[in-house]
């Protein structure tokens, strides 16, 4: 990692919040460009800088504020995603957006390494046109406020399957584990005597396990053994 950093770089590793105004008006930087990093800046790091900062958000937000907005567009069914940039505020992705562009789909196999490769390649795009306008003054647009799903940590429950929900939901469900682990788990389930992690599921009749939810069939078609859940062991 350290041999990729271009000439003339620096890397450092902040161990809290506390120090990073300080750090960063030793700078004195113009601009503060973030993408992926989970910490709520205070107001002391976004002054820090001539123009404040910037952050870069795989969402159309305001829809999916938080610190995973693609894994609850997977859990939801949605059939593409999209980024913005947008001034950073205290408040998690409520600034002014800059840029953004829809049209990122999320097919019904969501492999990571291609999903994140489409989405830099819509970042390389936006991110000098943000640039541009912060040079020539454009404040942004206000985000509208209106109804939009907070996207933060999975609920414990979200881990495993109740078959009495509706069977696309459950898809989805697995859908949206699978991603937020590289297709290496997935929610757990009690099949037939005993327990599995269920890896993916299909709508349509292709082999594997057939098991009857809330409003038809969804078959299991690629699961490995588990232990059952603490409430479960606990009966």
């Amino acid at each position: 990692m350290v041999d990729s950093i271009p000439p003339g770089m620096d890397l450092f590793l902040p161990g809290g919040k506390e120090n990073l105004a300080n750090v960063l008006a030793g700078y004195k930087a113009d601009l503060i460009v973030c993408y992926g990093f989970p910490w709520r800046l205070p107001a002391s790091v976004l002054q820090s800088t001539r123009l404040g900062g910037i952050n870069v958000h795989t969402s159309m937000l305001p829809q999916y504020r938080g610190p995973i907005p693609v894994n609850w567009a997977i859990r939801n069914g949605d059939s593409e995603i999209g980024v913005s940039i947008h001034w950073m505020e205290e408040e998690f992705d409520a600034g002014r957006i800059l840029a953004q562009e829809a049209g990122i789909a999320l097919e019904d196999e969501v492999i990571p390494e291609k999903l994140w490769d489409g989405v830099n390649r819509v970042i390389s795009r936006l991110l000098p046109v943000a640039l541009k306008r912060i040079t020539e003054g454009y404040p942004g647009e206000a985000q509208t406020p209106g109804d939009h799903v907070y996207a933060g940590w999975m609920e414990e429950s979200f881990h495993q399957v109740d078959w009495g929900n509706a069977r696309r939901s459950i898809h989805n469900q697995v859908r949206a584990i699978r991603f937020g682990s590289s297709g290496k788990s997935g929610p757990t389930a009690r099949v037939g005597g005993g327990w599995v992690r269920i890896l993916r599921t299909s709508l349509e009749p292709v082999g594997g396990i057939e098991m009857e939810c809330a409003d038809g069939p969804l078959w299991i078609v690629d699961s490995v053994p588990a232990d059952p859940p603490k409430a479960a062991r606990s009966r």
